[in-house]
């Protein structure tokens, strides 16, 4: 039997428990968001940096579980030539760049941070929404690449068998829909859980590298076969560096994590006397954990892509092969028989899933840091369990459409990830130009060259990778402004300050008549000399029939940078020619008078009256200023601000225009 329909006003409390569920965490505007990379709380003490490089090892030392499969799919032979150039870039490189960005932006912004700091008005939200999008990408494809190999690892156990084969997409949309549920549930403290399977992890890799490594030196023909095919293919050792210089961009995977490195910098302990503005300690922990990972990892890198090279037949990489997607456990299986395989298979599952966990978390540090406060998404961006919605539902859409084949979607990771470290070394070059420091500049300067080789040239190998990423720099420029359009018209002001100079003003102007109605008059600033006053005083006494007798204040507001979205209005007082005058400076002049407005109703306990005169031009104009430049259509946005501001009539601001 079914259920009678729920009454109305029951229906609205279900609604209403639904929403506050999934809106959970929204009035907490500092960017602590569940997962991962979450900040700790203030009085947290944080972790050891050895533990935190656990939490970005899930993400940056999973990629062994598919890197050295791809490498050789992407160089054959010249795989192992072509990894060590890509560990002297990541050693010489990516982890000069971030250490440097650790030091200078210690909070866990990264690098998208430094750009926007060295850049100004549209140009810097321009730049954030780009290098978001290719961020977007990185972290999605992480997700939806680290959950495809752990599929393939399901898929191709050898104690499995074939009765999964086909399986694949499915299998994968739900390790998606799971890593959903568990951050729509609360994702408690991970760093725990993520030193026992990074080590875990890493143990087991060292024991099948390690087997792998004491094959190939004890059997010395695997070498000398090596290089006879190197030589046959290619025809000198010239050739191969060339083409090893030249393939190199295609194993850029192996340069993931970097970015989440600085992202978990907040959790990281500092030192005794460590400050907000100068935390010393952590900076030396955060560089340390970089330092470390990044040897690991090119240890890993270097002698995983040489054995797997050597000691796999080339056909088992392909799309059937049993290697595709899965070249160590394939070595695990060969080396150590079906149980330790299986192991290995069961570790490596685990981490490439909580891969995905990682990138997850990052997305719910990195989008809610910038989109809600430039106004170019929904309020409730800033509340986890929405956007887990969201990408979840990007996860599921990039699997299908991909059929959760991990070589379809390397390239597209790839792009990400070199983005944002092109961007990086972009952004460390700048700040060592800007402090002076010439050695610095130039040595930053040409490693960004390289890194924008990279970028370019794996752009032109795999333009899919462009393709998507530029696909989402689009949803993201499209979702921004239209966001922005539609919250055009919130207050935007989060709090106003009065000098003492406008609170003797507004003081005097009560005390002369407690009655009269506080009346302010909108004047845009010109030559601001006694004229000017005289005949605006006039103009609006006369249009409005205002009272001889009433005082009237001037309020003028100067925009400064109309690409911001939301901040605090402080208000100077003036007296001018005998004219009282209210000035401030905003990103917006309607937003800050109706915020002024409900301030001084507050303060008074009076509902003051504001005049406006009719802008001049095309409305559809004005309301294009209004959007871009903070001008235009002043006194009709002006009275809708209010009017969603304050739903009481009574108690609304009234807004006249003549």
């Amino acid at each position: 039997m079914s259920a009678p329909p729920a009454a109305p006003a029951e229906r609205r409390e279900q609604t209403s428990g639904l929403r506050a569920w999934l809106l959970d965490g929204l009035a907490d505007r500092s960017a602590q968001h569940s997962g991962p990379h979450a900040r700790p709380a203030p009085e947290h003490e944080g972790k050891p940096w050895w533990r935190v490089m656990c939490l970005t090892g899930v993400d940056y030392f999973s990629t062994l579980g598919y890197q050295p499969a791809v490498a050789v799919v992407a160089a054959g032979v010249v795989s192992p030539i072509a990894t060590l150039v890509l560990v002297v870039l990541t050693l010489g490189g990516a982890l000069p760049i971030y250490r440097r960005v650790a030091r200078e932006s210690p909070h866990g912004e990264g690098s998208v941070a430094m750009l926007e700091r060295l850049l100004s008005y549209w140009w810097s939200k321009l730049l954030v929404l780009v290098l978001l999008g290719f961020a977007v990408t990185d972290f999605l494809i992480t997700i939806t690449l680290s959950t495809a190999d752990a599929t393939a690892h399901i898929v191709e156990n050898p104690l499995v068998g074939t009765a999964l084969h086909g399986w694949e997409v499915p299998l994968t949309v739900g390790l998606v829909l799971l890593l959903g549920v568990v951050f729509l549930m609360g994702f408690a403290e991970a760093i725990g859980i993520a030193v026992v399977v990074v080590g875990v992890f890493l143990l087991l890799n060292l024991v099948v590298v390690g087997g792998a490594l004491y094959r190939v030196f004890t059997e010395p023909a695997l070498i000398t076969d090596w290089g006879d095919a190197l030589l046959t293919q290619h025809g000198s050792p010239l050739v191969v560096v060339a083409i090893a210089l030249v393939v190199f961009p295609k194993l850029a995977l192996g340069l993931s994590g970097f970015e989440t490195g600085v992202a978990v910098m907040p959790l990281v302990r500092g030192a005794e006397g460590d400050t907000h503005r100068d935390p010393a300690g952590r900076i030396a922990g955060a560089r340390k954990l970089l330092t470390t990972a990044a040897l690991i990892m090119s240890g890993f890198l270097v002698t995983s892509s040489f054995v797997t090279t050597l000691l796999i037949p080339l056909e088992q990489f392909g799309p059937d092969g049993q290697a595709n997607g899965r070249a160590l456990a394939y070595l695990a299986h060969e080396q150590f028989g079906e149980v330790l395989g299986t192991v290995y298979d069961l570790s490596t599952i685990t981490i490439l899933w909580f891969a995905g966990a990682s990138a997850m978390a990052g997305l719910l540090n990195l989008v809610p840091r910038y989109l809600p406060r430039y106004g170019m998404a929904p309020n409730w961006a800033r509340a986890v369990r929405p956007m887990v919605l969201v990408f979840t539902a990007l996860g599921i859409a990039i699997t299908i459409i991909f059929k959760a084949d991990v070589d379809a979607q390397s390239g597209a990771y790839a792009t990400g990830v070199l983005v944002l470290i092109t961007s990086a070394s972009i952004a460390v070059t700048l700040s060592a130009r800007a402090k002076g420091q010439r050695a610095a500049t130039v040595g930053f300067g040409v490693i960004a060259l390289v890194f924008l080789y990279t970028t370019v040239a794996n752009m032109i190998e795999r333009p899919e990778g462009l393709k998507i990423g530029l696909l989402f720099v689009l949803a993201i420029f499209v979702v921004s402004f239209a966001s922005r359009a539609l919250r055009s018209t919130e207050l935007r002001i989060s709090a106003v300050h009065l000098d003492k100079t406008a609170r003797r003003i507004i003081r005097e102007a009560h005390e002369e008549d407690p009655e009269a109605t506080i009346r302010l008059v909108a004047n845009e600033p010109n030559r601001r000399d006694k004229r000017e006053y005289e005949e605006k005083e006039l103009e609006e006494r006369l249009d409005h029939h205002i009272p001889s007798g009433d005082v009237v204040i001037f309020v003028e507001i100067t925009v400064d940078d109309p690409s911001n979205f939301e901040s605090e209005l402080h208000v100077l007082g003036e007296e001018r020619h005998g004219y009282r005058i209210l000035r401030a400076r905003s990103a917006t002049v309607p937003n800050a008078i109706a915020a002024l407005l409900l301030h001084l109703r507050d303060v008074t306990g009076r509902v003051p009256h504001v005049y406006f005169e009719w802008d001049e031009g095309s409305p559809a104009t004005n309301i294009a200023r209004y959007l871009l430049f903070g001008v235009g259509e002043v006194a009709p946005v002006t009275r809708e601000v209010l009017r969603e501001a304050e739903p009481d009539r009574d108690r609304r601001p009234a807004v006249h225009v003549g």
